[in-house]
């Protein structure tokens, strides 16, 4: 192939390739424009974990000084007299004390801002101090309440949240009825001032809507922006706003008895199930096993019917011998250091047997001899036991 020839073939190719990339982008631009959306993410920081971070840096914003915590566990003397304490969590982890104390610094100018008790359910004999100590009577949960803000859309509150009426108190403000109960109440005590909701759900952060959770305004709400202005009115630039987003923090093992479930009751069922995969198996109830009954006798002479039935007779014959020849050099020296005729001679006048069969007995039978075989033994037995 010549020069010329390859430069023309690859000069095909590339205008090919820059023909389909030119074709491939016009189709491009023609079906596809560029547009900007916007993506709601969660929260970050500060902002994941203290629900009160939005109201906190609005205070911030118009010159309020404000502080969150998680826990109210500072004294209540540290508290100033014209400060506001903003209590988000259930009233009920307050006790005796620490109400008194609390109602105490209200006495002194304090603002205390506290909502009803939350659930479904509010068993009778549950004590509430603090809403006792105030002369509140905790109700059921009511309907929403109509809440209006000039140039705003329809709005409405506290749905669902649990509602109280007044017993020998008389409001400052209030909001609700004797029939259905009250959602709202400022209550002048000493100097200062109590204010108590059904919910402080609108003080909230908010959240823009995800595509796991609802979206929930809080203080993203124009009408939650000006009820919160009004409950924060009494000590409004007076002192320092104090945000307690947690009143007390449930303890560890409450949390994963309510929230952990679903991990721990699957362990817990593989757990019983490999305990019970391992377990030892019971059958039905059998009776015990005999007790061994066979004497040392029985084994021996078990033995030895063994070695006799395989031909090994020789060596019960002279284990016999060997067993009253031993004994009888103990017994009768003189008799044992006599050998053949002599020696049968002397055993006879000993045991009174005739002296032709005590030779016979001490000598090793053949293998044909099989009769005279048990004769011989129980002969030697005999003699050794009379020794």
């Amino acid at each position: 192939m010549s020069e010329s020839t390859r430069g023309a073939k690859w000069g095909s190719i590339l205008l090919g390739g820059g023909l389909f990339v030119f074709v491939f982008i016009a189709w491009f631009v023609h079906n596809f424009e560029r547009v900007e959306r916007t993506v709601a993410l969660p929260p970050i920081g500060e902002a994941a974990w203290n629900p009160l971070y939005l109201l906190k840096q609005t205070l911030h914003a118009d010159g309020i000084k404000a502080e969150s915590r998680p826990r109210f566990n500072q004294p209540v003397s540290a508290l100033g007299p014209h400060d506001t304490l903003v209590l988000l969590d259930d009233p009920r982890y307050l006790n005796a004390a620490r109400a008194d104390e609390l109602l105490g610094w209200v006495e002194r100018g304090g603002h205390l801002v506290v909502r009803t008790p939350p659930g479904a359910q509010l068993s009778k004999h549950e004590s509430l101090p603090l809403l006792d100590a105030l002369g509140l009577e905790a109700m059921d949960q009511g309907e929403c309440e109509k809440f209006q803000v000039p140039g705003e859309d329809e709005h409405v509150e506290f749905c669902g949240d649990r509602r109280f009426v007044f017993a020998e108190v008389e409001p400052e403000l209030s909001w609700g009825n004797l029939r259905d109960g009250y959602v709202y109440a400022r209550l002048k005590h000493g100097r200062g001032h109590v204010d108590v909701l059904a919910d402080v759900d609108f003080l909230g952060n908010g959240r823009p809507a995800l595509a796991e959770m609802p979206a929930r305004d809080g203080l993203r709400d124009v009408p939650h922006q000006v009820l919160a202005r009004q409950i924060l009115a009494p000590n409004y630039g007076k002192g320092t706003v104090h945000l307690v987003y947690a009143v007390q923090m449930p303890s560890l093992w409450r949390t994963l008895v309510e929230r952990g479930w679903p991990v721990w009751a699957p362990l817990l069922l593989a757990l019983f199930g490999g305990l019970w995969a391992s377990a030892q198996r019971f059958g039905p109830l059998q009776p015990a096993p005999a007790a061994a009954r066979r004497s040392l006798l029985e084994h021996v002479r078990a033995s030895g019917e063994h070695l006799y039935r395989y031909g090994k007779g020789a060596l019960l014959y002279a284990a016999a011998r060997q067993a009253f020849l031993a004994r009888l050099r103990r017994r009768d020296p003189v008799a044992a250091a006599l050998t053949g005729e002599a020696q049968a001679a002397a055993l006879a006048e000993r045991f009174g047997l005739p002296a032709a069969r005590l030779q016979r007995a001490l000598q090793v039978p053949s293998s044909r001899e099989r009769r005279d075989f048990a004769d011989r033994i129980s002969l030697l037995m005999h003699m050794r036991n009379r020794l």
